[in-house]
């Protein structure tokens, strides 16, 4: 049985992710959002909510389920979307123009 790796979303983005509009395609969620929670045994990220829906802790609007695979799948109102872990873009440092290299004149040709 497939184990999922339960992501509890944080109270302050949960507020503003619950009246934020619904978008279609993958969600990208950021990682500082988010809190372990532990893990849950079950068939499907259904299942899973299913079961975890009569307890302490049941998963809630916003919560992430990932799979063993890395694949994660967010709860929404709607059901269980596709999610991706926002990766910021590494920006590359400008040389500035007086550091640049200046190239080597070729030799006089005779």
């Amino acid at each position: 049985m497939p184990v999922f790796r339960i992501h509890r979303m944080k109270d302050n983005p949960r507020q503003q992710f619950r009246w934020a509009p619904h978008v279609s395609g993958a969600a990208s969620v950021k990682q500082k959002d988010y809190e372990p929670s532990g893990e849950v045994d079950a068939e499907n990220e259904y299942a899973a909510w299913a079961s975890l829906r009569g307890s302490d802790v049941p998963l809630m609007v916003g919560d992430i389920l990932e799979m063993a695979e890395g694949q994660l799948r967010i709860c929404k109102y709607i059901g269980f979307e596709e999610a991706r872990w926002f990766v910021p873009e590494t920006p590359v440092p400008e040389t500035p123009v007086h550091e640049m290299p200046v190239p080597e004149a070729a030799p006089a040709q005779a």
